[in-house]
């Protein structure tokens, strides 16, 4: 994959994440309607491939009145690599040489890495985790709109624990993934479909979209470092 490529597939898929968020502000008409209705037209041009490098300044300026409003990201981790991936292809397209640009978006690839990996450690070294106690107190106690009948999983103690213990193993080896192209492709088909369980779970749905924007960047970053 071209970096041009990676950048394109990266931005169209990051502005088609906030289009779907402003579609929800814009319905609700809350106090930043306005920001919220030049930020979809901006992620409409992105999508186009029109005007992009505005649309994209503005997008990125954008996020700093997001940021101030809401006193940080509007809705914790994925809005946080949401405003990285914009920032970093953002400066992808204004950088002045094609080593910093690269610099730049290659940045976002280690950060998804790294957010596998951290996630994992936090987890692994947190005994209710490894015992299969925190996943067992999501299904019990979470605020998500999880069902009656999925609260009954709860009831499955050593289910949970291979659960977790799933979820942990698979975060802490996500780096080894970068080894080669193919094991990159099947570490993030299985992180996509971890993403989407816990949309159709927990309704955690913008780690999903968000998540997913950047894959392209570390399938070019993979094959960077292997050509390399």
């Amino acid at each position: 994959m071209t970096f041009e490529l990676a950048l394109t597939l990266t931005q169209t898929l990051l502005c088609l994440t906030f289009f779907q968020q402003c579609l929800e502000h814009l319905k609700s008409r809350d106090s930043l309607w306005i920001a919220h209705l030049v930020r979809s037209i901006c992620c409409g041009l992105v999508i186009a491939g029109v005007l992009v490098e505005p649309a994209l300044a503005t997008l990125a300026t954008l996020s700093i009145i997001y940021l101030y409003r809401y006193q940080g990201p509007y809705n914790g981790g994925s809005d946080r690599m949401g405003i990285l991936a914009l920032w970093c292809v953002t400066l992808a397209h204004f950088l002045p040489q094609q080593n910093w640009k690269e610099i730049a978006f290659g940045y976002l690839s280690v950060q998804l890495v790294l957010s596998y990996f951290i996630s994992g450690w936090v987890k692994i070294i947190n005994p209710d985790w490894r015992s299969g106690q925190a996943l067992q107190d999501v299904f019990l106690f979470s605020a998500y709109p999880v069902s009656e009948d999925l609260r009954k999983w709860a009831n499955r103690p050593y289910v949970l624990k291979t659960m977790s213990w799933a979820v942990m193993l698979f975060e802490l080896a996500f780096p080894f993934a970068l080894a080669t192209q193919s094991s990159l492709i099947a570490g993030l088909v299985i992180a996509g479909i971890f993403h989407l369980a816990n949309a159709c779970l927990f309704g955690l749905n913008r780690f999903f979209w968000t998540w997913l924007s950047v894959y392209p960047a570390i399938l070019w970053f993979q094959q960077r470092l292997t050509g390399a």
